[in-house]
Protein backbone atom coordinates (compact mmCIF):
# COMPACT_ATOMS: atom_id res chain seq x y z
CA UNK A 1 0.00 0.00 0.00
CA UNK A 2 1.78 3.60 -1.31
CA UNK A 3 1.90 5.88 1.54
CA UNK A 4 0.58 9.36 0.77
CA UNK A 5 3.20 12.17 0.70
CA UNK A 6 2.36 14.77 4.30
CA UNK A 7 0.95 17.80 2.53
CA UNK A 8 3.03 20.42 1.86
CA UNK A 9 2.79 23.29 4.50
CA UNK A 10 0.88 26.59 4.40
CA UNK A 11 0.58 29.86 6.44
CA UNK A 12 2.94 30.77 9.11
CA UNK A 13 4.28 27.04 9.03
CA UNK A 14 5.75 27.10 5.57
CA UNK A 15 7.02 30.53 6.06
CA UNK A 16 8.85 29.18 9.13
CA UNK A 17 9.48 25.97 7.07
CA UNK A 18 10.95 28.15 3.62
CA UNK A 19 12.77 30.34 5.45
CA UNK A 20 14.76 27.71 7.82
CA UNK A 21 15.36 25.53 4.28
CA UNK A 22 16.76 28.26 2.58
CA UNK A 23 19.21 28.93 5.67
CA UNK A 24 20.53 25.84 6.12
CA UNK A 25 21.21 25.05 1.82
CA UNK A 26 22.74 28.49 1.51
CA UNK A 27 26.06 27.45 1.67
CA UNK A 28 25.74 25.44 -1.90
CA UNK A 29 22.90 26.39 -3.14
CA UNK A 30 24.07 27.99 -6.64
CA UNK A 31 26.87 24.58 -6.94
CA UNK A 32 23.60 22.39 -6.60
CA UNK A 33 21.54 24.28 -9.00
CA UNK A 34 24.35 24.61 -11.62
CA UNK A 35 23.99 20.54 -11.54
CA UNK A 36 20.12 20.17 -11.28
CA UNK A 37 19.65 22.42 -13.87
CA UNK A 38 22.63 21.06 -16.39
CA UNK A 39 24.09 24.63 -15.91
CA UNK A 40 21.10 26.10 -17.53
CA UNK A 41 20.05 27.89 -14.59
CA UNK A 42 22.17 30.74 -15.57
CA UNK A 43 21.53 31.31 -19.12
CA UNK A 44 17.81 31.48 -17.61
CA UNK A 45 18.90 34.45 -15.62
CA UNK A 46 20.36 36.02 -18.09
CA UNK A 47 17.14 36.04 -20.41
CA UNK A 48 15.41 36.86 -17.48
CA UNK A 49 17.30 40.20 -17.17
CA UNK A 50 17.07 41.08 -21.15
CA UNK A 51 13.44 41.00 -20.50
CA UNK A 52 13.20 43.12 -18.42
CA UNK A 53 13.54 45.73 -20.95
CA UNK A 54 14.78 48.78 -18.72
CA UNK A 55 16.55 51.59 -19.52
CA UNK A 56 20.66 51.47 -18.60
CA UNK A 57 20.72 52.75 -15.01
CA UNK A 58 17.05 52.05 -14.08
CA UNK A 59 16.51 50.85 -10.71
CA UNK A 60 15.79 47.43 -10.17
CA UNK A 61 14.93 45.13 -7.33
CA UNK A 62 15.77 41.53 -7.03
CA UNK A 63 13.22 39.97 -5.00
CA UNK A 64 14.08 36.71 -2.99
CA UNK A 65 17.58 37.66 -4.23
CA UNK A 66 18.91 35.06 -2.46
CA UNK A 67 22.91 34.44 -3.11
CA UNK A 68 22.66 37.39 -5.42
CA UNK A 69 23.19 35.44 -8.62
CA UNK A 70 20.66 37.36 -10.83
CA UNK A 71 20.81 40.55 -9.29
CA UNK A 72 24.90 40.15 -9.82
CA UNK A 73 23.87 39.45 -13.71
CA UNK A 74 21.23 42.43 -13.84
CA UNK A 75 24.27 44.73 -12.99
CA UNK A 76 26.60 43.67 -15.09
CA UNK A 77 23.87 44.73 -18.00
CA UNK A 78 23.71 48.54 -16.52
CA UNK A 79 21.28 47.92 -13.96
CA UNK A 80 21.44 49.58 -10.41
CA UNK A 81 20.61 47.19 -8.26
CA UNK A 82 18.56 46.13 -4.60
CA UNK A 83 17.56 42.66 -3.36
CA UNK A 84 15.23 41.41 -0.54
CA UNK A 85 15.43 38.10 0.49
CA UNK A 86 13.27 36.57 3.78
CA UNK A 87 16.48 34.15 4.79
CA UNK A 88 18.97 35.83 6.35
CA UNK A 89 21.40 32.36 5.22
CA UNK A 90 20.83 33.46 1.98
CA UNK A 91 21.96 37.08 2.28
CA UNK A 92 24.95 35.95 4.00
CA UNK A 93 26.15 34.30 1.45
CA UNK A 94 25.79 36.36 -0.92
CA UNK A 95 28.40 37.49 -3.56
CA UNK A 96 26.24 39.80 -5.60
CA UNK A 97 28.03 43.33 -4.46
CA UNK A 98 24.61 45.43 -4.22
CA UNK A 99 22.54 46.42 -1.02
CA UNK A 100 20.08 44.21 0.09
CA UNK A 101 17.31 43.99 2.83
CA UNK A 102 15.98 41.18 4.93
CA UNK A 103 12.43 41.17 4.37
CA UNK A 104 9.10 39.24 3.33
CA UNK A 105 7.69 39.56 0.31
CA UNK A 106 4.46 40.28 1.57
CA UNK A 107 5.83 43.32 3.60
CA UNK A 108 8.74 44.91 1.74
CA UNK A 109 10.21 48.06 3.27
CA UNK A 110 10.40 50.02 0.20
CA UNK A 111 8.55 53.15 -0.93
CA UNK A 112 5.68 53.18 -3.08
CA UNK A 113 6.69 53.70 -6.73
CA UNK A 114 10.50 53.56 -5.75
CA UNK A 115 11.81 51.04 -8.71
CA UNK A 116 11.62 51.21 -12.23
CA UNK A 117 11.34 46.63 -12.40
CA UNK A 118 11.61 43.96 -10.41
CA UNK A 119 13.46 40.94 -11.20
CA UNK A 120 12.62 36.95 -9.51
CA UNK A 121 13.99 34.00 -9.90
CA UNK A 122 12.38 30.75 -8.89
CA UNK A 123 10.65 32.11 -5.54
CA UNK A 124 7.08 32.18 -6.45
CA UNK A 125 5.62 29.18 -5.35
CA UNK A 126 7.95 29.59 -1.95
CA UNK A 127 6.18 32.73 -1.36
CA UNK A 128 3.70 32.28 1.83
CA UNK A 129 1.20 34.46 0.46
CA UNK A 130 1.76 34.72 -3.44
CA UNK A 131 -0.76 37.38 -4.47
CA UNK A 132 -0.09 39.78 -1.52
CA UNK A 133 3.43 39.09 -2.48
CA UNK A 134 2.72 40.38 -6.18
CA UNK A 135 0.96 43.22 -5.17
CA UNK A 136 3.69 44.36 -3.24
CA UNK A 137 5.60 44.42 -5.96
CA UNK A 138 3.48 46.33 -8.13
CA UNK A 139 3.31 49.14 -4.85
CA UNK A 140 6.93 49.58 -4.78
CA UNK A 141 7.24 49.65 -8.98
CA UNK A 142 6.50 53.18 -10.21
CA UNK A 143 3.37 53.21 -13.45
CA UNK A 144 4.85 52.18 -16.39
CA UNK A 145 7.94 50.27 -14.90
CA UNK A 146 8.19 46.43 -15.29
CA UNK A 147 8.65 43.14 -13.93
CA UNK A 148 10.31 39.74 -15.09
CA UNK A 149 9.70 36.44 -13.38
CA UNK A 150 11.55 33.48 -13.98
CA UNK A 151 9.86 30.21 -12.53
CA UNK A 152 10.13 26.71 -13.70
CA UNK A 153 7.24 25.41 -15.76
CA UNK A 154 5.78 22.14 -17.81
CA UNK A 155 7.00 21.25 -20.85
CA UNK A 156 4.14 20.58 -23.42
CA UNK A 157 5.81 18.24 -25.44
CA UNK A 158 4.81 15.05 -24.22
CA UNK A 159 8.18 12.91 -24.40
CA UNK A 160 10.00 16.06 -23.05
CA UNK A 161 7.54 16.13 -20.37
CA UNK A 162 8.20 12.79 -19.35
CA UNK A 163 12.03 13.45 -19.08
CA UNK A 164 11.35 16.50 -16.90
CA UNK A 165 9.46 14.52 -14.53
CA UNK A 166 11.64 11.41 -13.84
CA UNK A 167 14.31 14.28 -14.14
CA UNK A 168 12.52 16.55 -11.07
CA UNK A 169 11.24 14.10 -9.10
CA UNK A 170 13.89 11.25 -8.50
CA UNK A 171 17.37 12.64 -9.41
CA UNK A 172 17.25 16.62 -8.37
CA UNK A 173 16.25 14.90 -5.04
CA UNK A 174 19.22 12.22 -5.40
CA UNK A 175 21.41 15.02 -6.09
CA UNK A 176 20.26 17.06 -3.48
CA UNK A 177 21.04 14.48 -0.60
CA UNK A 178 24.26 13.78 -1.66
CA UNK A 179 25.29 17.44 -2.18
CA UNK A 180 23.09 19.34 0.37
CA UNK A 181 19.66 18.64 2.30
CA UNK A 182 17.83 15.80 1.49
CA UNK A 183 14.68 16.93 2.57
CA UNK A 184 14.54 20.66 0.90
CA UNK A 185 15.58 18.94 -2.48
CA UNK A 186 12.54 16.47 -1.94
CA UNK A 187 10.28 19.75 -1.12
CA UNK A 188 11.62 21.16 -4.68
CA UNK A 189 9.51 18.87 -6.92
CA UNK A 190 6.76 18.84 -4.35
CA UNK A 191 6.71 22.48 -3.97
CA UNK A 192 5.14 23.15 -7.70
CA UNK A 193 2.18 22.51 -6.12
CA UNK A 194 1.80 25.64 -4.82
CA UNK A 195 2.13 27.50 -8.64
CA UNK A 196 -1.28 28.68 -10.09
CA UNK A 197 -1.17 27.60 -13.78
CA UNK A 198 -0.73 30.00 -16.76
CA UNK A 199 -4.35 31.64 -16.71
CA UNK A 200 -4.22 32.36 -13.36
CA UNK A 201 -1.10 33.62 -12.86
CA UNK A 202 -1.84 36.15 -15.55
CA UNK A 203 -4.68 36.99 -13.52
CA UNK A 204 -2.89 37.01 -10.47
CA UNK A 205 -0.85 40.15 -11.90
CA UNK A 206 -3.29 41.96 -13.51
CA UNK A 207 -5.14 41.85 -10.22
CA UNK A 208 -2.17 43.27 -8.48
CA UNK A 209 -1.66 46.55 -10.92
CA UNK A 210 -0.16 45.12 -14.01
CA UNK A 211 -1.29 45.35 -17.20
CA UNK A 212 0.62 43.72 -20.85
CA UNK A 213 1.32 40.43 -18.89
CA UNK A 214 3.80 37.81 -21.40
CA UNK A 215 5.05 34.47 -21.09
CA UNK A 216 7.66 32.71 -22.83
CA UNK A 217 8.39 29.33 -22.36
CA UNK A 218 12.57 28.22 -22.11
CA UNK A 219 14.18 25.38 -23.13
CA UNK A 220 10.84 23.63 -24.84
CA UNK A 221 9.09 24.52 -21.40
CA UNK A 222 11.97 23.34 -18.50
CA UNK A 223 11.49 27.27 -17.36
CA UNK A 224 8.86 29.91 -18.32
CA UNK A 225 9.66 34.14 -17.79
CA UNK A 226 6.47 36.12 -17.28
CA UNK A 227 6.77 39.59 -18.12
CA UNK A 228 4.33 42.88 -17.10
CA UNK A 229 4.08 46.38 -17.33
CA UNK A 230 3.12 48.36 -14.23
CA UNK A 231 -0.34 50.06 -15.04
CA UNK A 232 -0.94 54.01 -15.16
CA UNK A 233 1.07 56.29 -17.16
CA UNK A 234 4.52 56.63 -16.39
CA UNK A 235 5.98 59.73 -14.32
CA UNK A 236 7.12 62.79 -16.38
CA UNK A 237 11.03 63.60 -17.26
Amino acid sequence: MTTAPPPLPAGTEKTVRVRAMFDAIAPRYDRVNRLISLGLDNHWRHRTVRALALAPGSLVLDLACGTGALGEIAQRAGYRVVGADMSAGMLAVRAGPFPAALADAAALPFTTGSFDGVLCAYALRNFTDLEASLAEAARVVRPGGRVALLEVATPPHRLLRAGHTVWFQHVVPAIGAALSDSGAYRYLPDSVAYLPGERELREMLRRSGFAVVGRHLLQGGLSQVLTATRAGAPPAP
